[in-house]
């Protein structure tokens, strides 16, 4: 930290996924929480928002009353709906959940105001829009209560909000209290994602889009409004990776001040005896699934493969993952049979019966079940994206492919009625991890996958493979832990066939060597953990105290 460097006294960090496991964001904010808080010491609060009400309890935050009960009166009386109490994460920080639904009935005065001050359109919102601007001013409202209430004018404070849906409260405590910092860190911006999303080639034209007339085209204008004059006028602008970064100077036409690569923290890692039982019991359970969907007698000698993440079926390389699965179905040099496995959560309905009823004989079965492709019934089965293909590539796990393809379209918490193991309980038992990505700004499940000494398969176009690259400095191979394949806008059908080649080789793949791989995977993801990535959040840290105590400086020159 250096003693030139300036540094906070109080953090507020804002997510819609503070204590609402969503996505990737959940695990960036999570695992970071303890490096903070042992620095920290209970000065990081973390805000979130309160999606539970009063009858369910929300699984990932411990209420705790004696949590600041002075201000909690005082911000009922300001009409601030709020829990405190704990993250249930290492380091347990305080985290204080907010309702926001009473902002609702003032939501177009809120929005008046934005484009007043900062000229956000909201226009056009729809969707998420209302839901998330509305958390996100009911959270800085938090800020600033417990701000005037419990903080003094000397201490440093730093209000730090994660994607687009806090810009709105980053811009409230910039005009209300600005002698807050303020950083805003977008993980993906909403333009960028939509432009892949819709099957537009993103990188090889990025010099040429304008965000502002691709957010119109692609109806995404007030996202895309909100995310772009955050970026202009907040403290510190950041990201997760420096493909990002070249997006947001593109897209957004604001250059980030500090890239700040998602760490990690390897303490949900088993270890010895505890890890080897858990891979054992992850196999059993996934060739179990396998054989009794499909008919077949996959032993342990079997590779397992998956990929995993949100259903955005092109932006992280579901359909290149695919068709590299059907191309291995050909493949001569392929000396193992492969079960390879798509769980991503779909439109789930519920656990396939005769599935269940199959697993729990314990028999083993020589004929497939009708649909041997996937374990659970979707509420919309002839309008998913896998099986379309799947039924396109006629690829239907017959009993003499070496290949079978299995979908688990669920949320895998460990109760989803047919694997029944959380997913990190699951990945573990993997030989191979397979994320292909088009659209990736950092890329967790390739982190996690190599911290469970699963080596991976990913793409440059991820900012994680991008950094495996840079550490290994080259293209990063399989017996590397991670091999790094090259990808653009056109060359689909090469990055299938690397994938084919690569899981191929895999396969042939010694004892010695696979061993080597797995233990090379490991000492990568050691190298991403927060220990070593939290430097350049002080970074920002420093950067935005700077940008405030000039911005004050400046405000008082004026009054004097």
């Amino acid at each position: 930290m250096g003693k030139e460097m300036l540094f906070p006294d109080y953090i507020f960090e804002s997510s819609w996924e503070v204590c609402n496991k969503v996505g990737g964001i959940y695990t960036v904010l999570s695992t970071r929480a303890n490096t903070l808080q042992k620095v920290m010491k209970d000065h990081v609060i973390f805000i979130g928002p309160d999606c539970w009400g009063a009858d369910r309890d929300c699984p990932y935050f411990t209420e705790d009353d004696s949590l600041f009960g002075d201000w909690r009166k005082q911000a009922l009386s300001e009409n601030l709906k709020v829990r405190t109490g704990r993250w249930n994460v290492p380091g347990s920080p305080i985290a204080i959940l907010v309702d926001f639904k009473q902002y609702y009935d003032r939501k177009n005065e809120i929005y008046t105001r934005l484009w007043e001050l900062y000229q956000v359109d909201s226009l056009h919102a729809y969707g998420d829009y209302d839901e998330a601007s509305m958390f996100s001013y009911a959270a800085a409202k938090v800020v600033e209560s417990f701000y005037k209430n419990n903080i003094s004018g000397e201490q440093k404070v730093i209000y730090h909000g994660n994607e687009w849906m806090t810009g709105l409260g980053l811009l409230y405590i910039k005009h209300t209290l600005p002698q807050i910092a303020t950083i805003f860190t977008t993980h993906a911006t909403s333009i960028g994602r939509s432009i892949a999303g819709n099957n537009k080639p993103l990188y090889d034209y990025l010099f040429a889009y304008n965000g502002d007339q691709m957010a119109e085209e692609l109806n995404v204008q007030s996202k895309h409004s909100i995310e772009k004059q955050t970026a202009r006028f907040v403290d510190c602008f950041t990201t997760v990776s420096d493909i990002t970064a070249r997006e947001c100077a593109e897209l957004l036409d604001k250059p980030v001040d500090v890239v700040l690569p998602n760490g990690f923290e390897n303490d949900i890692v088993p270890s010895g005896a505890v890890f080897t039982r858990k891979r054992k019991a992850a196999r059993q359970r996934l060739l179990a699934v396998a054989n009794a969907l499909t008919g077949s007698n996959l032993g342990d000698d079997t590779l397992i493969v998956s990929t995993s993440g949100r259903y955005e079926f092109r932006n992280k390389g579901v359909d290149v993952y695919i068709e590299a699965m059907n191309r291995l179905l050909r493949e001569k040099s392929l000396k193992k049979s492969i079960v390879a496995f798509i769980e991503v959560p779909g439109w789930v309905g519920e656990p396939r019966q005769d599935l269940t009823e199959r697993l729990d004989s314990g028999r083993q079965y020589d004929t497939p079940l009708e649909v041997p492709e996937i374990t659970h019934w979707l509420n919309n089965m002839s309008h998913d994206s896998v099986l379309g293909m799947l039924k396109h590539l006629d690829m239907h796990n017959d009993k003499d492919d070496k290949v079978k393809l299995v979908f688990l379209p669920c949320y895998l918490t460990g109760n989803d009625g047919i694997i029944n193991l959380s997913y990190y309980d699951i990945v573990l038992g993997n030989d191979l991890c397979i994320y292909p990505s088009y659209y990736e700004p950092w890329g967790y499940t390739p982190l996690e996958s190599i911290a469970f000494k699963v080596p991976c398969i990913t793409t440059d176009l991820a900012g994680f493979g991008l950094w495996a690259n840079t550490e290994k400095g080259g293209n990063s191979e399989i017996q590397d832990g991670v091999k790094v394949i090259h990808r653009t806008d056109y060359n689909y059908s090469e990055v299938a066939d690397q994938i084919k080649e690569t899981v191929a080789a895999y396969s042939n793949f010694t004892e010695a060597e696979v061993k080597e791989a797995r233990s090379n995977a490991e000492k990568l993801s050691k190298k991403a953990l927060w220990s070593n990535f939290i430097k350049y959040y002080y970074q920002a840290y420093d950067f935005a105290l700077n940008s405030a105590q000039k911005r004050m400086q400046i405000n008082n020159d004026k009054i004097n």
